[in-house]
């Protein structure tokens, strides 16, 4: 067996408005979409960079339901990129609203969290340091001798 790519594959409430959304807040660029003939889009890829996310309307007969019908959801979409403050300010000015603001963490990265109006939840960050792993075990396990939680 090979697993060639795995795609995040998001369902939103409003397809249209999410793509206008991660195009403004993230500056990607809409590769594909199928729509029905009533409007609502079956499927849709956007390019960040070279990944691909797809997204899609919800189709309740089929149990798929989007984070803001469920009310929460259990994922969080990592996005590496070349400056997380930077990208952070630009999806909470296009409508993002900040869940904890970007900071150095024990894991090597400045990072920091939104959500999206569409329910989704994203880790935003980039590169500061490389953390060889028994020295990231330390950190993170003198991290939780105090009374916070660790980030990510």
């Amino acid at each position: 067996m090979k697993i060639e790519e795995v795609f995040p594959y998001l369902c939103v409430t409003n397809a249209a408005a999410a793509i206008d959304f991660y195009q403004r807040a993230f500056d990607v660029t809409e590769t594909s979409r199928l729509t029905e003939p009533t409007g609502r889009i079956g499927h849709a890829e956007l390019a960040f960079g070279p990944m691909t996310l797809m997204l899609s309307d919800e189709f309740p007969g089929y149990d798929i339901h989007s984070a803001s019908t469920i009310g929460d959801t259990p994922v969080t979409i990592h996005l590496h990129v070349d400056d997380a403050d930077a990208v952070i300010a630009h999806a909470v000015q296009a409508g993002a609203v900040l869940e904890r603001a970007p900071e150095d963490q024990f894991f090597g990265e400045r990072s920091g969290v939104v959500r999206d109006p569409f329910g989704h939840r994203w880790l935003i960050g980039h590169h500061i340091e490389d953390v060889h792993n028994d020295e990231m075990q330390r950190r993170y396990t003198q991290l939780l001798k105090g009374d916070s939680e660790p980030s990510g």
